[in-house]
Parts: structure tokens; sequence; C-alpha cells
């Protein structure tokens, strides 16, 4: 996915209509960051882009590291907003609901490209660690309410522990979605990320329901 700088301005604008500077600056910055990497452009860069003064910039993120880890935040609270909003409504159907997950997640990693995930490691490996967290407590929480109650109503397998299910999910996603792994693979993150979650849900969903689509 290509980002041009008039997609970056334009985004940033419409965040005026929204909110502060530091919310417009963090929507440039991310579209910026997820789509090129970090490493390459600096905060000069960021305020001629954005249509600000480096003052302003400076003013609201004292560094490109700050700037990064507001971006980051911004991220997960709006993936966590939107997962959050598919597991809200009783799950009355798991298997719909497994749907709008993976489309949820999908959705949310095509903005990030490999360049950005590699910066991340080479360049800021304790945030790195940090995402790995956050991602941890992002499917632990949502998926594992799914799991949970898709146990209950017997649409989700009994014979194995829902503690288990999540750590084979996590497991599996740490090893695959990194920097080395993506670039040997020549997969972007959301696809990898999709057919991982595809593979398991249909190892996890009990045998007489697998014939659901």
């Amino acid at each position: 996915m290509q980002v041009s700088r008039h997609h970056v301005k334009r985004r940033a604008s419409q965040g005026t209509l929204e909110g502060s500077a530091r919310q417009r600056i963090v929507a440039g910055a991310q579209c910026h960051f997820f789509a090129h990497g970090f490493r390459g452009v600096t905060m000069d860069d960021l305020a001629e882009e954005l249509g600000m003064s480096k003052k302003t910039l400076y003013a609201n993120f004292r560094s490109k590291t700050a700037l990064l880890e507001a971006v980051l935040v911004d991220k997960f609270h709006r993936a966590d907003a939107d997962l959050g909003q598919v597991t809200s409504g009783g799950l009355p159907d798991i298997v719909s609901t497994v749907r709008q997950l993976l489309a949820c997640l999908q959705r949310h990693l095509q903005e990030i490209q490999p360049p950005f995930v590699r910066d991340m490691h080479r360049n800021a490996p304790e945030m790195f660690k940090s995402i790995q967290g956050s991602r941890r407590k992002l499917v632990e929480r949502h998926f594992g309410k799914v799991l949970t109650e898709g146990r209950r109503k017997g649409i989700i397998r009994k014979d194995i522990p829902t503690g288990l299910m999540i750590e084979i999910l996590l497991g599996t996603i740490d090893s695959i979605i990194n920097p080395a792994k993506i670039v040997e693979l020549d997969v972007t993150p959301d696809t990898a990320l999709s057919t991982i979650l595809t593979i398991f849900f249909h190892g996890v969903i009990a045998e007489r329901n697998r014939s659901k689509p």
C-alpha cells in the first residue's frame, strides 16, 4: 500500500475538523510511518508535509520517538475499540463474530507495511516488545471472549482448554508476524495474520459446526 504526500496532508487536514494539532500530527505520522517506515523521515519532513511550523510540531512531541509512541498508542486504542464493538452484541452467532473479528484485524493491519515492522525491530526493539505485549492483551481479551462463549454454546471444541487455544494462537502470531519471517515469506502482516486466524479457527470449531461457511 502506497501513501502519497497528498494523502498524508489530506488525512491530516481532515483531523482539523475533529481535534487538536496533536491529533493532526498523530494521524499524519501514522500514515507515513506505517506505509514507509519511520527511520528515514525526520520531524522537519513531517512538519512540512503536515503544513505546520516545526515549532508547533515540537511543542506537541519533543522527539520522533515520543511521536512514534503516540502513534502506537492511538493505533491500539482504535483497534481495541473496533474489536470491542464486534464482540459487544452478546455473540449470538459465534461463526459470524469470528468473521467480523478477522475482517476488523485485517483492516487495521492493512495500514502496516513491512518497512515499518523492520524499522521497529532494528531501531526500537523495546517498543517492538511493547507492541507484542499490547497485541497479546487484544487477543486475550477479544478472542478469549469469543472462545469462551463458543465453548459454552458447543460451537468451539471443549476438549482443548481455552487458555491453551489462546497460547497456541499467540505463539503462532509471534513466530510469524515478525520482521525476519515477514521478509522470508514475502507476505504482508495482514495477509499473514488472516491466514493464521483462518487456520486456527477451523481447528477450534467443533466438528459438527465446521460445515458452516
